[in-house]
């Protein structure tokens, strides 16, 4: 394998996850008469740039297809996460109605609507459908396609040209990852600032964050090989901020490398500081996350076997994509968790992908007053915990597995 940045042969494991389908493939009951496509799931890393990266078994047309259902609206906890984002950018760049903000990967709109709310002049480039109806339902202008250099070069030919850019949580998610910063590069204006977020691989290493990899997850970010991506299209990293989201998060400030107006700010001093002191450029620093991801899946499976051996019934929360990778490295099934329940209504009425557990409404484990609720995405721990409060009614527990197995 070579790395799809550097182009360097790789020789390096993470992990591997064995085989699976793409996370978000979600199945119909029509879908169960069909045979259901699995791909090898294996993490490499680059000994060149660091840029670790799932080897490649699948096209991202395959991923990313017009019945792709995640809707980033789905979480409270992401919808005021955006809330702020907007409030933020506004302030610090002083945002108004002769700017232009455009994000990348825009969903169903969520961050977007309140830029267009406050007046501040937006636009989304958003590959999957249903997302991007969704966004324009709001009014917000959405092209939709995948962003690459060459339809970067059409927009601009066009007069567009970005204030502000937002990439959030999509950085991982593009194969040609050169050829996608590159569009983002020719996107912004020669003032401009893009910001980048992703998961940041300093927590999912720490952790153990083994089910935040799947499919439509291509590179797994640190700090230094993100400097070297946003380094080949032109572009410096000016300031980094640690957030929460997802496990634990980078938010990367970019500009123009010949014509930016920001100085460094402490925080990219900080955090090359901290990936140095870890080892993120050392082979051995990822060694040994095999054996502690095959220790919590062994430690989950023990839970759900011994909870059905004792007629104590479980069900789940939350149709993530997380889930799917934790539940098919398990080898678990409806025997196992009875259903999950999702308030995404896109996915209701539908199956996950490889263990065919079924997804229903929320209302679901009010009825059948199930003993466990695990917990799949456990970064929004916290809000589904109060959110599922009243399962304690029942003396009803809450189980989450990664980094570790806890029951409360």
């Amino acid at each position: 394998m070579k790395c799809r940045h550097c182009g360097e042969e790789i020789r390096l494991t993470l992990v591997d996850l064995g085989s699976s389908p793409p996370s978000n493939a979600y199945l119909s009951s029509k879908d169960f008469d069909q045979q259901e496509t699995w791909f090898p799931l294996r993490v490499r890393v680059c000994e060149a740039c660091w840029l670790v990266q799932t080897q490649d078994f699948v096209d991202a047309e395959v991923l990313f297809n017009p019945d792709y259902a995640y809707f980033s609206g789905s979480s409270d906890t992401w919808v005021e996460h955006c809330r702020q984002y907007v409030e933020d950018m506004i302030e610090r760049l002083d945002l108004g109605e002769a700017s232009l903000v455009i994000e990348v990967a825009s969903n169903d709109g969520t961050l977007l609507r309140y830029f267009h709310d406050q007046g501040v002049p937006c636009m989304g480039i958003e590959p999957t459908a249903k997302a991007a109806t969704k966004a324009r339902s709001f009014g917000i202008r959405v092209i939709q396609e995948f962003l690459s250099a060459k339809a970067a070069d059409q927009l601009v030919s066009d007069g567009t040209r970005a204030d502000l850019l937002v990439a959030n949580n999509v950085l991982a998610h593009v194969p040609a990852i050169g050829d996608f910063v590159s569009g983002c590069s020719t996107l912004l204006a020669s003032e401009g600032v893009a910001t980048f977020e992703f998961p940041h691989l300093l927590e999912l290493v720490a952790a153990t964050q083994f089910d935040t990899i799947y499919h439509e997850h291509f590179s797994y970010l640190s700090l230094v090989s993100v400097e070297r991506v946003l380094s080949a299209a032109g572009l410096v990293v000016f300031e980094v901020e640690r957030i929460p989201t997802h496990g634990g998060s980078l938010r990367v400030f970019a500009q123009h490398a010949a014509t930016g107006r920001f100085s460094a700010g402490p925080g990219v001093a900080e955090v090359r500081s901290l990936e140095a002191t870890v080892g993120v450029e050392t082979a051995a620093y990822y060694l040994g996350f095999q054996d502690r991801t095959d220790r919590i899946r062994a430690a989950f499976l023990t839970f759900l076997l011994e909870a059905r051996s004792s007629r104590r019934s479980v069900a789940a929360y939350g149709a993530a994509a997380k889930g799917n990778t934790l539940l098919n490295y398990a080898g678990v099934g409806p025997d196992l968790i009875s259903f999950v329940a999702d308030k995404n209504v896109a996915k209701q009425g539908l199956f996950l992908p490889g263990s065919r557990i079924p997804i229903v409404d929320e209302v679901e484990i009010g009825h059948s007053q199930p003993d466990y609720v695990v917990i799949l995405p456990w970064n929004l721990r916290e809000e589904i915990t109060k959110q599922l409060g009243y399962i304690r009614s029942w003396s009803g527990s809450f189980v989450v597995a990664v980094p570790e197995l806890e029951v409360w």
